[in-house]
């Protein structure tokens, strides 16, 4: 007692505490001139004195936090949850962990290495550091996750696999998916046995890209590993094959759950009838609705047919299943009204989009970005700027962000009544949002500004640019160059390529191409040799997709497209996988001659 009461020695002061600790006696402990006397450093002690019992450590520890002065560290704290850890007790070791786990920079490999550094229990390390990943991969810190994972591969821990599968679903819905894919590497070769819930995820991740034939190799490594696929596998895998339009293949694999004893639920055959409606066979998607077994249809099922409809022009029969929907008690949400008023503001029919907005209003479903979007796009095509620009600010009031869809809009709609300023203005404003400008949006400017003679303004926008502190990067100048091209003003296009290299931006295949065509489009054939040569020295390829897109762009004038591509071709400027697009399109133009000649 004299010890804890007046001595000054710490060492002293820990075994003292650790010895009241043990027999119970909680109220010395609590006499002021004994708990004023605790410090995260020495409670960091005791609770390494007393971890030979763990539950007695934690009554301390929470006996500690109870003092009105005191807070834990983040070793105290760290400590506190090893033993817990340890002790196989692992509910309260994740609560406390889930406490402290924003605090400190607790993710930062320092401090990491700091706090593992006095203990070397790896089972606890590996279980500890995986609750981390869990906890920051849950809570979308996916950088602070990947920095932990990175430490574990440094001193040879193990990865939990719930751990992994909550970070790969975290960077699948950020549509990280090439980290997805480096992170999927590291935990094999970590050890850890992917099982059927990590495949999964990886399945998601090559649906959230598009990427058909790694899914295909992930289910023949579930195969290969005797991990039999679920109904999640299956459903992804269609998903995948009906967003690429691949409906055999989507079938196919309904097929095999047949087989395979896994019945569909709902979520397949929504996938099955999207596939379809976004193709516009509706007869396939209605054939597939009537053939619903053990699955009853919901709000995204009729969603998706009154859309499917909508966009097919069918009109009627998409307000027919609205009625049927509401008919079996499911009332339209905000995607089934945007479907509906989308193809209402095609037909010109403002008046019926109103009622449906009022309706909406009395039902309380709030218009979403879509909603916002479809109708300020109906009003500036019409050439009402006014109400466009009405709606726009209604959107801005109702807490909606505006998004590039909302900008481009705006911008189509101004140079239609040919306010330029006005679309200028909206131009800044969408880049200082973070969104680019893409070629359709810079061709409504180029062709507006040229309608009234006035290239020059043209060149001027990428200062305006930079004078409001913005910045001005390559995709901008490549598509005001590309538009001049096309309208055969390729000695402004020649400037624009200019100023683009003053401000050390450099030009890719693209422009080179676009400038090549112009110049051999306006006769000057000796301009266009000297752009392509420059490609030559720069090492700059025509690649399939440079390829498709000029071919896009400038399909009504393929006869000088032919002479670029037999300049490139001289060249050795075509990439080989072009050369196969080339005699696929020859194939086709002589079948299309020979179609238009025969009597038959």
């Amino acid at each position: 007692m004299g010890g804890i009461s007046h001595g000054r020695n710490e060492a002293a002061f820990v075994q003292g505490v650790c010895a009241i600790v043990s027999k119970g006696n909680w109220r010395t402990l609590s006499i002021p001139h004994v708990s004023d006397r605790f410090t995260t450093s020495n409670v960091h002690q005791i609770l390494l004195q007393l971890s030979a019992d763990t539950a007695l450590s934690w009554s301390f520890f929470k006996w500690a936090q109870s003092l009105p002065h005191y807070h834990h560290s983040l070793p105290t704290n760290f400590t506190m949850v090893h033993l817990l850890t340890r002790s196989r007790r692992f509910q309260e070791a994740r609560n406390l962990l889930q406490k402290f786990a924003f605090k400190g920079f607790l993710s930062s490999p320092t401090v990491l290495s700091s706090l593992l550094s006095g203990h070397g229990d790896q089972g606890s390390n590996s279980q500890i550091l995986s609750w981390l990943v869990f906890i920051y991969s849950r809570s979308n810190k996916t950088q602070d996750a990947i920095r932990i994972l990175e430490l574990m591969k440094a001193r040879g821990l193990r990865l939990d696999p719930h751990a992994c599968s909550a970070l790969l679903s975290a960077l699948a819905k950020a549509r990280l998916t090439a980290t997805a894919w480096n992170v999927y590497d590291d935990i094999v070769r970590m050890g850890v046995v992917a099982n059927v819930h990590i495949l999964n995820v990886m399945i998601h991740v090559c649906f959230k890209s598009g990427d058909t034939e790694k899914a295909e190799k992930l289910v023949s490594e579930m195969d290969g590993k005797v991990v039999r696929p679920d109904l999640f596998t299956y459903n992804t895998l269609i998903s995948l094959y009906c967003k690429n339009g691949m409906h055999y293949e989507a079938l196919a694999v309904q097929e095999r759950m047949g087989k395979e004893g896994i019945h569909p639920d709902i979520v397949t055959y929504n996938s099955l009838i999207y596939g379809f409606c976004k193709e516009g066979r509706m007869r396939e998607a209605s054939r597939l609705f009537r053939e619903i077994k053990g699955a009853a249809p919901n709000q995204v099922t009729y969603t998706t047919l009154i859309d499917g409809y909508c966009r097919v022009n069918d009109l009627d029969e998409g307000l027919r299943l609205r009625e049927e929907m509401e008919a079996k008690g499911m009332y339209p949400g905000v995607a089934t009204y945007n479907a509906i008023i989308r193809k209402l503001c095609e037909e010109g029919k403002m008046r019926a989009v109103n009622d449906l907005l009022n309706e909406m209003d009395e039902r309380r479903v709030q218009p979403d970005n879509v909603t916002c979007n479809t109708l300020i796009n109906a009003y500036c095509k019409r050439g009402d700027m006014d109400f466009a620009w009405k709606l726009r600010n209604k959107m801005v009031e109702s807490g909606l962000v505006l998004d590039q869809f909302t900008y481009k809009a705006l911008i189509h709609g101004s140079c239609k009544v040919q306010e330029l300023d006005e679309a200028k203005e909206v131009l800044l404003d969408m880049l200082d949002a973070g969104f680019a400008p893409n070629y359709s949006t810079c061709s409504w400017l180029v062709d507006s500004y040229c309608s009234l003679n006035n290239v020059e303004a043209v060149l001027s926008i990428p200062d305006e640019i930079a004078h409001r502190g913005l910045s001005v990067d390559k995709s901008l100048y490549r598509a005001l160059i590309r538009r001049l091209c096309k309208r055969g003003l390729v000695d402004f296009a020649q400037k624009a390529f200019n100023k683009m290299l003053e401000k050390g931006l450099l030009g890719d295949s693209l422009v080179y191409a676009s400038l090549a065509y112009a110049y051999l489009s306006t006769g000057k054939r000796i301009a266009a040799c000297e752009i392509l040569n420059e490609m030559v020295k720069k090492q700059l390829m025509i690649t399939a997709k440079i390829y498709k897109t000029l071919c896009a762009s400038l399909a009504n004038d393929s006869g000088i497209l032919d002479l670029l591509w037999s300049h490139a071709i001289e060249r050795g400027l075509i990439a080989r996988n072009v050369y196969k697009l080339l005699q696929e399109a020859k194939l086709s133009s002589q079948n299309d001659t020979l179609n238009v000649s025969s009597p038959f």
